[in-house]
């Protein structure tokens, strides 16, 4: 699969660069006769934009979406075709990175692009930057749309962790968006998200960087998506969040703290629901047994490394082989990823559960058991 593209089904095609004229993306496989949900992609794309607060890069993009192609002008109803959609780059200045060329930034892509091609997009990294996840949280909103009109399925992410500091358990059954999104870190916790914003603002205020764990429930996947080996559910997910810049570890259900438990408190017993499903009657496996799902939450985090631009001097090379001190003058950035990280994990797991259930599914939206005739989203 070519490595701008992700899905089987439900395939989208992200390009454009940080400091281009514009970013977007195309999306085949979308059923045809559901109503395009511009608000919940407007949404999400505010939640993700950078100059929301002061806690985010003082970039200043509105990331309005243009949509090109796929989508009956009258109706608002998808045709089955291919969807294009773009967001053009307002407040981009390449001018920034002029004196930048010839070097390496430390833990940046300009080496490993200039390995891979022999050449690179200088101006913020080109499609190395978080700024091309604009393409694919626009496409995971509208992923996102499909499943809660055929499943009612419920994606929510917020910030767990920052740098060495964590918030209380949430109860994953109930958290909502809303609460998420009452504090500028995206932590539903008030104290928790009081310490977050503090500890973020001196790492700013220090020319440094924190990161921390994003942590996402998914509510009313239906059992049987996902494949029992290459393919699994658990791995799916895995390649869909460790392809999100600053990514650096993933955990299904109790991840790597299993490895304390024992079996006996580990396995999640089945019982018989009033409704004659079969459910757990806990859920240390997060929603995903033998790479399928099983009917309970999805429970996954992932980690994200601290961003690599830092404001302070550090060792690195030329392309010319030249031992040199870097120590950037400009530039706009994110003191920590985590509060604009919260909607890119949210529409990775949609793309990757739209994709599974359309593989289930027939190629029309109205073949999808549940489905409403011209209906949205919750």
């Amino acid at each position: 699969m070519p490595g701008n593209s992700f899905g089987e089904r439900f395939r989208v095609t992200t390009f454009g660069e940080s400091h281009g004229g514009a970013l977007g993306v195309v999306i085949d496989g979308c059923p045809a006769g559901h109503r395009f949900p511009r608000e919940r992609i407007a949404a999400q794309l505010g939640r993700r934009r950078p100059g929301q607060s002061a806690l985010t890069t003082s970039r200043d993009e509105a990331d309005a979406i243009e949509l090109l192609a796929g989508v009956d002008p009258e109706s608002q109803l998808t045709l089955g075709t291919p969807i294009a959609m773009l967001v053009r780059n307002k407040d981009h200045r390449p001018g920034h990175y002029a004196d930048i060329g010839q070097i390496y930034r430390p833990s940046h892509a300009d080496y490993t692009y200039d390995a891979r091609f022999g050449l690179r997009a200088v101006a913020g990294g080109g499609r190395s930057s978080a700024r091309e996840t604009v393409a694919r949280v626009a496409a995971g909103a509208l992923a996102e749309d499909l499943l809660a009109a055929v499943h009612g399925v419920q994606i929510v992410a917020w910030v767990k962790q920052v740098a060495e500091l964590e918030s209380p358990p949430v109860n994953e059954d109930t958290v909502t968006r809303a609460e998420v999104d009452h504090s500028v870190v995206r932590c539903p916790d008030p104290g928790a998200a009081t310490q977050f914003e503090a500890a973020i603002r001196q790492a700013k205020k220090q020319g440094d960087t924190l990161g921390g764990v994003v942590r996402c429930v998914i509510r009313n996947v239906p059992p049987g998506w996902g494949e029992p080996v290459f393919a699994k559910l658990t791995a799916e997910l895995a390649a869909a969040m460790m392809s999100l810049p600053a990514s650096r570890g993933f955990e299904i259900g109790e991840g790597f703290a299993a490895t304390r438990m024992r079996g006996s408190t580990h396995n999640d017993p089945f019982y018989m629901a009033a409704d004659q499903q079969v459910r757990t009657r806990t859920n240390h496996s997060g929603g995903i047994q033998g790479g399928i799902s099983n009917g309970e939450a999805i429970r996954l985090a992932v980690a994200f490394k601290p961003v690599a631009t830092i404001f302070k001097p550090q060792q690195t090379v030329t392309r010319a082989g030249e031992e040199v001190t870097f120590s950037p003058a400009k530039g706009r950035h994110d003191p920590c990823v985590l509060p604009r990280a919260v909607p890119m994990v949210e529409a990775m797991a949609a793309l990757v559960l739209c994709d599974q259930m359309l593989r289930r599914a027939g190629v029309r939206v109205n073949e999808l058991p549940g489905f409403t005739p011209g209906s949205g989203g919750a």
